[in-house]
């Protein structure tokens, strides 16, 4: 597994939430806002991760690899979600419902791609570096709040950069996967 590639998916991934988190860091306390998203992406990542598990069992490597259109599909659809109904008592569980409702299934069908045919300590290790980053993130976002052209200039490109983020993703696991040459290969054998 690529480390640079599970930032990408990781920042991609969560590129759209950012600008959200710019609010949320601004009505609820730091420490609820900080632990409720690392307890979200930590427990996506690892769904993730066990439904790769279970799904390497049943399919080859190159045919996997057709999970790689989901985040091309991300990209090229229209994004017409709103926001989901928030509930919960306390700021930690506004914030996780907010994050789970905004990016569970993006977050989930694109791990799932990048985080196939990798060993449980590899894992463990990428966990911990996601955890990592996803505190970094925070505080960043915490200091960024405060600057209104930063989250002007977030609105207006955030989304154009997520979308080729994407791509790239979906383009890497359809590669590395070996899905394409295995297409190649049949397309020439049928020719």
């Amino acid at each position: 597994m690529n480390f640079y590639l599970l930032m990408l998916t990781f920042l991609a991934v969560n590129l759209d939430f950012f600008l959200m988190m710019l609010f949320l860091l601004k009505k609820y306390p730091f420490r609820s806002v900080l632990l409720a998203y690392l307890f979200g992406t930590l427990l996506l990542m690892v769904l993730s991760f066990l439904a790769g598990e279970i799904l390497e069992r049943f399919l080859p490597e190159w045919l996997l690899g057709i999970l790689g259109f989901l985040p091309i599909y991300f990209a090229l659809r229209e994004d017409d979600e709103e926001e989901g109904e928030k509930r919960g008592r306390s700021p930690f569980w506004l914030v996780l419902t907010t994050y789970l409702s905004v990016c569970a299934g993006c977050n989930l069908a694109l791990f799932l791609p990048a985080l196939l045919s990798i060993d449980w300590l590899t894992f463990t290790w990428e966990l911990l570096v996601i955890a990592l980053l996803t505190v970094i993130i925070v505080f960043v976002l915490r200091f960024l709040a405060e600057n209104k052209v930063l989250a002007i200039l977030i609105d207006r490109f955030g989304e154009k950069l997520m979308k080729v983020c994407y791509i790239l993703i979906g383009l890497y696991v359809l590669v590395d996967s070996g899905f394409l040459l295995h297409v190649l290969g049949l397309v020439n054998s049928i020719l």
